[in-house]
């Protein structure tokens, strides 16, 4: 574009385009730096005297600048957080201590169950441990209902008394 036209299309919307830019933008630097950038990229155009919408590709140039460097912003920006706040996230897993004692209780669980006589484990196991009903777990066993019961209630008496705290 010649220098002429250029200068001209500066003087009639240059003070409208960074108005313009600094409403969309909320940023009057920003507006001015990007109203110059909408300038320069006419100017690069060469031979472009004779487009006939100068304002409009003006402002469209403007308004795409604009969008590609809230879009730039957009993707670079990172929130960051205190260190503060990062001890306020509770952790996923407990605490060290409590860990280990779960750890501790289940061996021990493990431990009397393994105690149980074979039939009475299989059974606790199945009911228990697995979820399967009496009758599910008297059928898979070959035995009756009530069988399975008197089992459990054994087994259970054997854990209730083996895992009381000592």
């Amino acid at each position: 574009m010649a220098s002429k036209a250029l200068k001209r299309l500066y003087l009639a919307h240059g003070r409208a385009l960074q108005d313009y830019l600094t409403h969309k933008l909320r940023d009057p630097a920003l507006a001015a730096d990007l109203a110059h950038d909408a300038f320069v990229r006419i100017a690069e155009r060469g031979n472009a005297a004779e487009l006939s919408h100068d304002r409009s590709y003006l402002f469209r140039t403007a308004h795409n600048l604009a969008v590609d460097h809230i879009r730039l912003t957009e993707r670079r920006r990172t929130d960051l957080t205190e260190d503060e706040r990062l001890a306020d996230i509770p952790e996923d897993r407990p605490p060290l201590d409590e860990a280990v004692a779960a750890r501790h209780m289940l061996a021990r669980l493990h431990a009397v169950i393994a105690d149980l006589p074979d039939r009475t484990r299989r059974i606790f196991v199945l009911a228990k441990i697995e979820g399967l009903t009496y009758a599910e777990v008297a059928d898979r066993l070959g035995i009756s209902e009530s069988s399975v019961q008197k089992h459990l209630g054994m087994a259970l008496a054997h854990v209730m008394q083996r895992m009381k705290p000592q």
